[in-house]
């Protein structure tokens, strides 16, 4: 198969960059389009006759029952769907759906997915970190200090910092380049993580004129922003450098001011997936820091934060439990009561959405106690007692939220006192209750039940024969 013309010139197709079926197409139809625009069509007529098989890599990895997408039809969290430039998702019932073969790898879902459904591949979240690791630690062991991570993608980043190098003054000799396959896959473990091992600043090499919206990465550097603040290693820290030319790169590099990295760099070695490696990289960050703190502040649509009730419109009904996909708000199976867990919550807002009480709110925050803390009450009520029996069956402000619900409004419990007992007493008790009053649900007698047999006497009775 003949070398792809595009991928060895200097000047390389920005379409056809990250096509699978570079090798034949460029070939095909990039040569003659630059050659004579004039054979546009008849390139793209010959290329509508080619056949064949490639392989297209798999840049995300998703786990769906790991997804926070959806329950009972409310629609909970939707970070990816917003954020996906190639519309490679779409809702799926509970979860979303993605379609490889129209994902192009920028790796935004994965970057900003609170419980680590989606990830990405090309590497996973945890080799980046340890190749962070190893570089950040050799370079200090070399007596290096004050270093800048300068992440950048293969496409544009190593043309750039290569053209530098050739023709200019190289990189600063405290900046580390780094290549990943896409910048935008970049999330907030890697951030922390390189805080943590004991990085000065880190900068996101970018496009002056990005192939794709990059607000995901945005979103990460203003989530990463309070945090990296807030313990004390002051602001300005992470941000982007958008160039398209080897000379500014080099200026803005050079502008960037020195400032001090962590006191403690870490040394941990990450392992397992987004979510756990997310909470280690954060838990050595905040030990690492210059000031620690306990609870950070964070921005609306943080992936952390605590729910808070009103506990008296609360009636301890556990729908709330019922949508929590993380197991972040549990209940006891002895007595009426309701346990949160910070740190399982992903501030997807699904319990604020089912709440029939409408009585639970979100605060985004960070809390590092959240990984070694016991579940904490929201709510908790002595159970309510049958007044039939004194057996314990349902939650004392259920029992009267309902009965002041039905006895002014309802046909059926209006101006009754006895019926309207009947709601207190246990499943047992009431059937035997309704039975032995005789209660009817339709409020007043019926009429009896009429068969053909029942005409017919009436007839005989009324002296009319029936037609034969």
């Amino acid at each position: 198969m003949a070398r792809c013309r595009a991928a060895t010139s200097s000047s390389i197709c920005p379409a056809l960059r990250r096509c699978s079926l570079r090798p034949t197409c460029a070939t095909v139809i990039c040569a003659p389009i630059r050659a004579n625009p004039a054979a546009v069509l008849r390139a793209v007529l010959k290329a509508r006759d080619l056949t064949g098989t490639f392989d297209k890599p798999r840049y995300i990895t998703f786990a769906e029952d790991l997804c926070a997408h959806s329950r009972s039809r409310i629609v909970g969290c939707h970070r990816c769907l917003d954020l996906c430039p190639a519309g490679a998702i779409t809702p799926n019932g509970d979860h979303v759906s993605i379609d490889a073969k129209i994902c192009a790898g920028c790796g935004q879902c994965a970057a900003a997915c609170p419980t680590g459904a989606a990830s990405y591949a090309l590497p996973p979240a945890d080799a980046l970190m340890r190749k962070l690791r190893v570089l950040l630690s050799t370079y200090r062991e070399a007596g290096g200090g004050n270093a800048i991570v300068l992440l950048h993608d293969e496409a544009h980043g190593t043309e750039l910092i290569d053209a530098l190098a050739r023709h200019g003054d190289g990189l600063p000799a405290h900046v580390l380049p780094v290549a990943v396959n896409e910048v935008t896959q970049v999330g907030l473990e890697a951030v922390a993580a390189t805080f943590a091992y004991g990085a000065s600043a880190l900068r996101f090499l970018l496009r002056a004129r990005p192939r794709h919206d990059v607000a995901g990465l945005r979103k990460t550097i203003a989530l990463a922003e309070p945090i990296l603040s807030g313990l004390g290693f002051g602001e300005g820290r992470v941000a982007t450098i958008e160039a398209d030319d080897p000379d500014a790169l080099g200026e803005m590099l050079r502008a960037i001011a020195v400032l001090p990295p962590s006191p403690r760099p870490a040394s941990f070695t990450p392992v397992g997936g987004k979510r756990d490696v997310m909470r280690l990289a954060l838990r050595e960050l905040q030990r690492a820091a210059p000031t620690p703190v306990d609870v950070i502040a964070l921005p609306a649509d943080a992936p952390f934060g605590a729910v808070e009730i009103n506990v008296e419109g609360c009636t301890l009904c556990l729908a709330c439990v019922s949508a929590c996909p993380t197991g972040a708000l549990l209940a006891d199976t002895d007595r009426p009561m309701l346990r949160f867990a910070e740190d399982a919550c992903v501030q997807c807002g699904l319990c604020k959405a089912t709440c029939p009480e409408k009585v639970i709110a979100l605060r985004p925050q960070l809390d590092f106690r959240a990984a070694t803390a016991a579940a904490r009450v929201l709510k908790e009520e002595a159970p309510f007692e049958c007044i039939r029996c004194n057996k314990p069956f349902g939650v004392r402000s259920t029992i009267d939220r309902v009965s002041a619900k039905l006895e002014a409004k309802h046909w059926m419990f209006k101006g009754s006192a006895r019926r309207l007992d009947v709601i207190k007493m246990c499943e047992d008790c009431r059937v035997a209750v309704m039975a032995e009053e005789d209660f009817d649900p339709y409020g007043k007698p019926r009429p009896p039940v009429r068969t053909t047999e029942d005409y017919l006497r009436e007839r005989e009775e009324q002296g009319d024969k029936p037609e034969s």
